[in-house]
């Protein structure tokens, strides 16, 4: 048998590293359609997060902006469980150093409050940023060009979720 060789180890496919699940940035009202208000829409993303098909980046500032809206007034009728939606949170995703603020940045949002997801997404990089806010929207095809695709949820899930079918009717 001959000797293994570095360069024969590199070639092996079994000896190969993993390739890292794709990043996600998720902006605050994502993170609250999935966590707080259930929505189904996000539940196929939930679930890549949940099993590290996709890695939720986020900062220090995004936790911040969470917290925030978990306690004001407009979401009290929903009574969010703010302990836990912070634990899922932490637990599922990955904080990195908020991306030092290019002098030009390649993609400026018309909402300053909006500018960090789009500046972690782009500094990550990651594969996908996931918003309804409109703003951030405004910049999908010039992000694309960069590498990341701005989506709805239901964009996302059209495009990488798999088909649910509906239950048979005739099953008892």
């Amino acid at each position: 048998m001959p000797p293994i060789t570095s360069q024969s180890r590199a070639e092996s496919p079994r000896l190969a590293a993993p390739e890292a699940p794709p990043a996600v940035v998720l902006d605050t009202n994502a993170v609250l359609d999935w966590l707080v208000f259930r929505d189904p829409g996000m539940q196929p993303l939930g679930d890549w997060i949940s099993r590290g098909m996709a890695r939720w980046v986020t900062t220090a500032a995004m936790r911040i902006e969470l917290a925030h809206m978990l306690g004001h007034r407009s979401l009290h009728a929903w009574k969010p469980e703010g302990e836990r939606v912070l634990s899922v949170f932490d637990s599922l995703s990955r904080f990195i150093a908020s991306p030092q603020p290019a002098r030009v940045p390649p993609l400026r949002c018309s909402d300053a409050d909006d500018q960090m997801f789009i500046d972690l997404a782009l500094s990550c990089p990651a594969r996908w940023l996931i918003t309804r806010d409109r703003a951030l929207l405004k910049l999908a095809r010039r992000a694309r060009a960069l590498g990341v695709e701005v989506l709805t949820p239901p964009a996302w899930c059209a495009r990488h979720a798999p088909a649910v079918s509906p239950p048979d009717a005739h099953q008892p």
